[in-house]
């Protein structure tokens, strides 16, 4: 009998930042979140097609790092929990915070955008990974779900 022999990846996961932890930005509120999202949009998708991206923070609610999750049409993109917390596990977050774009200037959320919400926000209860904040990004402010009771 011949044993077979399989040749399998090994998958290592390391961060190594350049800078401090205590340089890290802190989060306190969603104004913040939305001034750290904004400055990373690529200013000329912003009214052009939905793009979903992520913070990805520590316990101490200082930022780890920014994650691009998603590209979508004009009206729609996929905000994928795989996807989403796959990243978030491997930055080690704690917590997250979740942005869209709405190309149209409208910040009001969709019944789909509370609807996927609650459904990360389930998700992640489950990793013991919190859904901080969802924030709907336009060219001209934002909306934050967890300010307005929406989670």
């Amino acid at each position: 009998m011949m044993k077979e022999t399989y040749q399998v990846a090994e998958v290592q996961i390391s961060y190594n930042p350049k800078f401090k932890a205590q340089d890290r930005p802190k989060i306190n509120q969603s104004d913040q979140c939305y001034k750290i999202f904004i400055q990373q949009w690529d200013k000329g998708k912003l009214q052009l097609l939905e793009q979903c991206k992520i913070i990805l923070l520590n316990r101490n609610n200082r930022v780890l790092g920014l994650a691009h999750i998603s590209q979508g049409g004009v009206t729609g993109t996929v905000l994928d929990p795989r996807v989403i917390f796959s990243i978030a596990l491997k930055a080690n977050a704690t917590s997250i915070v979740l942005a869209h774009n709405h190309p149209s200037g409208n910040l009001n959320p969709s019944p789909e955008d509370i609807a996927i919400t609650k459904k990360i926000v389930v998700s992640g209860r489950m990793l013991e990974i919190i859904v901080a904040d969802h924030l709907i990004i336009t060219a001209n402010g934002y909306y934050s779900l967890a300010d307005n009771s929406q989670m």
